[in-house]
């Protein structure tokens, strides 16, 4: 069940995700800012940013604004321990960043996160680039919704329809809402948070599988996945 893990029903990272690879992948970065920075209607409301990190220390900003530097404390509870806490920010829209530092306190790395305007478009991200021409092989494509500037819209519920066209099918898609009664196998779905995972699958002939997306307000995007 989604409602467990670190990842949801359709195989997509929740925020607990990136705790965890901040402990276990240390041999990369990770730098992940939660929550999300849509809070329309709470403006000058209190909103706790957490940020989970292998690094020792960082500096949040709110809209270029200082929110002071956190370090980790290894002798402290848990929470202090595995993230980076800042409770008392207020909520405006604009940019949450953060800035990393090393041991030596020299910066190591940044990320920020944007207060998205309207939904507008959809990136199309594939997991890979091709796929084989096999009946049992599958492509992941993950689904977000931007506003015009590219940003994403992390509380986005368009309905999505699905097209397929080329050497392969639609096989189901997933919002990794476990509350959703839509199913899976019909080619049109809601997002969930901004986001759903589309499945393809080849029809076991060389070519390419081409793949349209369209959603009421949305720019249609579409995108083509070799099939060797």
């Amino acid at each position: 069940s989604s409602y467990f893990g670190i990842c949801d029903l359709a195989g997509l990272a929740k925020d607990r995700y990136y705790l965890y690879r901040s402990r276990w992948r240390t041999d990369d970065n990770t730098l992940h800012i939660l929550p999300h920075w849509n809070w329309k209607g709470k403006e000058g409301d209190t909103i706790p940013v957490f940020v989970y990190t292998n690094h020792p220390s960082a500096e949040l900003f709110v809209n270029g604004k200082s929110q002071g530097l956190r370090k980790k404390h290894n002798e402290g509870n848990r929470l202090e321990r595995y993230r980076l806490m800042w409770n008392d920010c207020v909520y405006e829209a604009g940019t949450v960043r953060v800035v990393a530092f090393n041991d030596q306190g020299e910066p190591v790395d940044t990320s920020e996160i944007k207060t998205a305007g309207k939904p507008s478009q959809m990136e199309l991200i594939p997991e890979q680039k091709s796929i084989k021409a096999g009946e049992d092989e599958l492509c992941f494509v993950q689904v977000r919704i931007v506003d015009a500037q590219g940003n994403f819209c992390p509380t986005a519920s368009n309905s999505l329809q699905f097209k397929v066209k080329g050497q392969g099918r639609f096989r189901a898609a997933c919002n990794g809402d476990a509350t959703s009664t839509e199913l899976f196998h019909l080619p049109q779905m809601k997002v969930f948070n901004g986001m759903l995972v589309v499945l393809l699958q080849s029809n076991g002939q060389a070519g390419h599988i081409e793949l349209t997306v369209s959603g009421e307000g949305l720019k249609r995007a579409r995108m083509k996945i070799p099939v060797y």
